[in-house]
């Protein structure tokens, strides 16, 4: 069910749209242009639409944490770089009206040549839920249903139909559609229902601030449930993507993962670094990017 691989993981970078103080849109645009020279194979836009005060004791941002919108920054990338993929990482899908989500998705996909991966998750913050009148109860099954909705608008036959407990959708279409005749998912979270959802529903799996050990017990997680849960063949083998604790990475280190079976690594770096210092980052480590 997992794709095993014995060449060096893809390099992403985390985290454009946030900044412990600021994003500033030139800054982003000179790494994003930075990452793509130097043959980083994506760039990833977490989520948190708002942030609770006080802040929740298990939690990777402060209230006061900038983050942008995810698809409105990739969508602005989109227009300043050419190969580099543009992936969410996460979106908290339950928190999206799926109908208007899948529209900015798809329209982002077309303004970016098909170049976008939906990084998905259910969220762990209550207080979201709450902002956007949501249940918290019950999010993972409303973000699958999300889910299998926004693919029926994108992919099925018209008119688009979809029943679930959440979603009704009859007798409607929406262009336009992506690009990517099969535009890739990847589910983030570890809980017992996020492996299952990437197993079932997702083209990889995202684990966010794992070491190489964290990542083997998780594989182990994830191969259990394969042998217990149907994975379509559509889907094809299960991509992990993995964003390592906050900072720097080296070659010993980058090499635990290949081993673990990471195949893509997306990079976050210390805070609170000047744009030239950022670009330093990014320079020293483009050397773990796999030669093409």
């Amino acid at each position: 069910m997992l794709l095993r691989t014995e060449t060096a993981p893809e390099i992403g970078l985390f985290a454009l749209n946030g900044g412990e103080t600021v994003c500033d849109p030139a800054d982003m645009r000179r790494i994003a242009v930075l990452a793509e020279e130097l043959g980083y194979e994506s760039l990833w836009m977490g989520e948190h639409p708002v942030l609770p005060v006080p802040p929740p004791p298990i939690g990777w941002f402060h209230p006061g944490y900038v983050l942008g919108d995810p698809l409105t920054t990739l969508s602005h990338l989109a227009a300043v770089t050419t190969r580099i993929r543009l992936s969410t990482g996460v979106m908290l899908l339950p928190l999206r009206n799926p109908v208007i989500t899948a529209k900015q998705v798809a329209t982002a996909d077309v303004l970016s040549g098909g170049r976008i991966t939906l990084g998905i998750g259910m969220g762990y913050i209550r207080a979201q839920a709450d902002a956007v009148g949501v249940p918290f109860t019950g999010r993972a099954d409303r973000g699958r249903e999300y889910l299998e909705a926004m693919r029926a608008l994108w992919y099925d036959q018209s008119p688009v139909r979809y029943q679930g407990e959440h979603v009704n959708l009859d007798g409607i279409e929406a262009y336009p559609r992506p690009v990517q005749p099969d535009l890739p998912v990847v589910v983030g979270g570890h809980t017992a229902k996020a492996l299952r959802l990437a197993i079932t529903h997702g083209h990889g799996w995202f684990g966010f601030g794992l070491t190489p050990a964290m990542v083997d017990a998780t594989l182990r997680q994830l191969n259990d449930l394969a042998g217990r849960v149907s994975r379509p063949e559509s889907l094809g083998p299960l991509t992990i993507t993995v964003s390592p604790p906050r900072g720097g990475v080296d070659k010993d280190t980058v090499a635990r993962y290949r081993r673990a079976g990471v195949h893509r690594l997306v990079l976050w770096s210390p805070p609170n670094l000047p744009v030239d210092e950022l670009a330093g980052y990014v320079r020293e480590h483009a050397a773990f990017v796999p030669p093409k």
